[in-house]
């Protein structure tokens, strides 16, 4: 009778203890059922993807880009600006002065000046790649990560930064940055209306051949100068450069003075190698009313090209300390 107590007794026993060993797996499979689910939502957030309309049509992006190769130069200056992180850029946007220490600090790759190869953008891992329309090999390059191409001018910079927010998820500070801006321009204005008065401003780059006279949306400080500020151009300049909608204009040296402000804003051209001395040496150059009364202030030929938030902070600032000291 004993043996078969104790029989039943190791029987349920063993019953008891599968039953627990039953649970046990049944709670780990849940949690890391759980676990699963919970890497998987995690995961799904972090790939999130939407439609976004380029200027070549629409393309799904992520919803939030993590790692951005910009080839376009001129807007590397806007993810700055939005705090968008850019691992890949141009050698231009790399070297652009206000720009240069946040790229520096944040690991972006120097890109050249050349089409860098699929090697260089896989070795990235990019998430979004934005060129310009016409960019030749876009397919190729989708086929790395999602391509957005923009048409180079046709935004002025304002919308271009609105633009860039929707793109990258990130409207309401680009809305914040536009407020602030204007706020900065509103602040200034009267201070270097009263400073400048009806004196013409140019801003002139001299070249091989002659010089280019600049307007209101090609750099250089065009954008807050006649953009901005309201200031005249002279006639001439006014009418080729600005009222053309060209945003510049090409002159020879002989017709400088029917160009030439009575303020200047001037750089070598940076798009060549020739040297600069062969306009402001010349004789038309130094009787320049402008020249003779020390009011001629030099740009950053390598930087103030650029028209990008970050870029138009950094020659506000420039453009306000030179028209403010050219009334004294």
């Amino acid at each position: 009778m004993r043996t078969k107590r104790n029989s039943m007794w190791i029987m349920m026993m063993m019953l008891v203890l599968v039953l627990i060993l039953s649970a046990c797996g049944s709670s780990t499979s849940n949690t890391g059922q759980a676990a699963d689910d919970k890497t998987n939502v995690s995961s799904g957030a972090e790939d999130e993807t939407v439609t976004y309309q380029s200027d070549a049509g629409e393309v799904q992006v992520p919803k939030n880009p993590k790692r951005v190769v910009d080839l376009t130069a001129f807007s590397t200056g806007y993810f700055v600006a939005l705090d968008v992180p850019v691992v890949g850029a141009t050698s231009g946007a790399m070297n652009n002065k206000y720009i240069k220490d946040q790229l520096t600090a944040q690991g972006t790759t120097d890109l050249g000046e050349q089409p860098p190869t699929p090697e260089q953008l896989l070795a990235l891992k990019p998430d979004l790649i934005l060129v310009y329309t016409g960019t030749e090999g876009t397919d190729k390059l989708a086929q790395i990560a999602p391509v957005v191409q923009i048409e180079y001018g046709k935004r002025n910079y304002k919308d271009l930064m609105l633009e860039m927010g929707k793109l990258t998820n990130r409207e309401d500070a680009a809305k914040a940055w536009v407020t602030k801006w204007e706020s900065q321009i509103n602040e200034i204005k009267p201070k270097i209306e009263a400073a400048v008065g009806e004196r013409t401003v140019s801003i002139l780059n001299p070249y091989d051949k002659g010089l280019y006279v600049f307007g209101h949306n090609y750099g250089r400080g065009g954008e807050i100068i006649y953009g901005e500020l309201g200031l005249k151009a002279p006639a001439k300049a006014q009418a080729e450069a600005i009222d053309s909608g060209t945003g510049w204009a090409s002159i020879s040296i002989e017709v400088l003075p029917d160009y030439a402000g009575d303020i200047i804003f001037t750089s070598p051209w940076s798009g060549d190698k020739s040297d600069a001395k062969k306009v402001y040496e010349n004789s038309l150059w130094k009787n320049l009313p402008a020249v003779k009364a020390n009011h001629v202030f030099e740009l950053d030929p390598s930087s103030d090209t650029y028209n990008d938030p970050v870029s138009l902070e950094g020659q506000l600032q420039f453009i306000t300390d030179s028209l403010l000291s050219a009334s004294k």
